[in-house]
């Protein structure tokens, strides 16, 4: 009779399949970047609310027009090409998560260091464009004197042009273009850059056997999980504030 009963009180949780079917470290991971993307979204929408309320905005064909090393005019260029190296690192985790299924170490380090390297090349794309927007100097009239402005959080030269002595100068544009570009973009290679840490923890942990001697590569796909998460939100700052 007292069997019955523990069998009865233990039948649902103890030792029994998750609600989910997923482990509890898969699900803590899931929870966190369901929150992660309330904080990415809530600085979309402030963004969005800012962006479509006022009359002129910056023209991103403009804007970002430069590319390294060349003094050719490639709208988007350069950030189309930031956009295919962290995708193409998406697919390098998908293959190191892969790996790990067939309990590949080799593989799984080959794949892994990969996607390491192609985090840290958009980090570099993304230094870049961050030097040369701030950097870079465009003449705007201001209160009726010619200044030359870089582009930062409290300066934004993409105003609408007039013409001042003969030449076509800019005027100050919407100051709240600068905050909102650094900062998301900022906050989302701040994700980027945890995720090369990580990464880089995991590469050692599986040089060093850590995930063949547990049996299973779980930690490999959790981190997977991370870096999918930051190659789709990039998604959605790219298009809003390199398209729309």
């Amino acid at each position: 009779m007292e069997t019955a009963i523990a069998k009865a009180k233990t039948k649902m949780w103890a030792g029994g399949r998750s609600p989910f079917n997923v482990s509890y470290g898969k699900m803590m991971m899931w929870y966190f970047l369901l929150s992660d993307s309330f904080t990415f979204g809530a600085f979309l929408i402030s963004y969005g609310t800012i962006r479509f309320s006022l009359n002129h905005w910056v023209d991103h064909n403009y804007v970002f027009n430069e590319f390294p090393f060349t003094e050719a005019n490639l709208p988007l260029a350069f950030v189309s090409l930031m956009t295919f190296i962290l995708i193409m690192s998406s697919v390098t985790m998908v293959l190191a998560v892969h790996e790990g299924h067939k309990m590949n170490q080799k593989g799984v380090e080959k794949w892994l260091a990969l996607t390491i390297l192609g985090g840290l090349a958009f980090l570099g794309c993304q230094a870049w464009e961050w030097t040369h927007l701030i950097t870079s100097q465009h003449p705007v009239l201001v209160n009726g004197v010619l200044e030359h402005w870089g582009t930062t959080v409290s300066h934004n030269p993409w105003g609408p042009d007039v013409m001042f002595n003969g030449q076509q100068v800019g005027t100050p544009g919407p100051v709240a273009f600068g905050g909102y570009f650094f900062g998301i973009t900022g906050f989302h290679g701040f994700h980027v850059f945890t995720g090369v840490v990580i990464n880089s923890v995991m590469l050692i942990k599986t040089k060093r056997g850590d995930f063949s001697k547990r049996g299973h590569y779980e930690m490999i796909e959790k981190t997977g999980l991370y870096w999918h998460f930051v190659d789709l939100v990039w998604v959605f700052v790219f298009l809003c504030f390199y398209l729309i």
